[in-house]
């Protein structure tokens, strides 16, 4: 194969950078992670999809966030498990930029979905009376659509920039694929990319930020004039674990951001880009299963019953 059909055809990924006594401990680790956070996804969205008691909004809209937090971590971590311990680090440039569409896909998703649930808390604390009214089945369809929608929408505006591109270079300057390291193999002007880049991050973290902290902040008002008992203790119940995944998934984000500043620190960025795609898919469930009371419940009686028949 020759040089030009090596940079048209495929593209190589940048080591993850572990030593190479650590590869079997990397493997494992990185297999017990990817198998933990999809058991622990996919009985969520089981049991939520099964239990018809469960078929209320602000179950039917966290769904949202259990698929993609399944769908952000297959198409990083297979790849990267079959890299840790494969010396054959070409990806096809098709693959490549499938992996650069559902990695950003991912992280916008994360924020348009947290968005609709921000809103449907808003509604449920604000509006109690007319929450059944408003928040319909397809209210949630129409919420969850367009949450989708949005973040494709970006994204694939953002990623039809880089293929725009002729490429010179071939390797890409991360662990996988992402959008910056994509419109980089080129050696033509990316001003538009770089452009369009900040516009995507400042309309995705202020709508997300500005939304979330306009509910949050009017919900508090609402608790605060009403000094109902009831009524702050069910914000409090609803609420905080909304804004806990909210905050984990910002702060890791932010720190992944400012890693890129840094060069130097390569195999600490890394690992912090993985704990971006991990830490909050693995929380997520354990949060809103352990502080959301119905579907605390339905837990524990699934556990009950499988042990009362084994």
């Amino acid at each position: 194969m020759d040089n030009s059909s090596s940079v048209s055809d495929n593209v190589v990924l940048e080591e993850l950078g572990h030593p190479e006594s650590f590869a079997d401990a990397v493997f494992f680790t990185l297999l017990f992670v990817y198998i933990a956070l999809l058991i622990t996804n996919f009985g969520v969205l089981v049991i939520i999809i099964r239990e018809k008691s469960l078929h209320q909004p602000m179950y039917l809209l966290f769904c949202n966030l259990s698929v993609n937090d399944i769908l952000g971590n297959t198409i990083i971590l297979p790849r990267l498990l079959y890299d840790t311990i494969s010396k054959d680090r070409l990806i096809s440039y098709n693959a490549c930029v499938t992996q650069v569409f559902f990695s950003h896909t991912y992280g916008s998703a994360s924020h348009t979905i947290l968005i609709i649930m921000a809103i449907d808390r808003y509604v449920a604390i604000c509006n109690p009376l007319r929450y059944s009214a408003i928040m319909t089945t397809k209210a949630v369809v129409t919420l969850s659509v367009s949450a989708w929608a949005a973040a494709l929408v970006l994204v694939g505006v953002l990623v039809g920039l880089s293929l725009r591109l002729s490429r010179c270079k071939s390797l890409i300057s991360n662990f996988y694929c992402d959008n910056a390291s994509l419109f980089k193999l080129s050696c033509e002007d990316v001003s538009a990319n770089n452009i369009y880049g900040l516009f995507y991050t400042v309309v995705l973290l202020s709508s997300s930020m500005g939304t979330v902290a306009v509910t949050y902040i009017r919900i508090a008002v609402v608790c605060m004039t009403k000094k109902n008992a009831e009524l702050n203790s069910k914000a409090i119940q609803t609420c905080a674990s909304h804004l806990v995944v909210y905050l984990i998934m910002l702060l890791t984000g932010y720190i992944a951001i400012i890693m890129h500043r840094f060069p130097e620190h390569r195999l600490l960025r890394k690992l912090i880009i993985i704990l971006f795609h991990v830490i909050p898919a693995h929380l997520n469930p354990i949060i809103y299963g352990l502080q959301t009371k119905h579907l605390r419940l339905k837990i524990l009686q699934i556990f009950a019953r499988k042990i009362s028949h084994s």
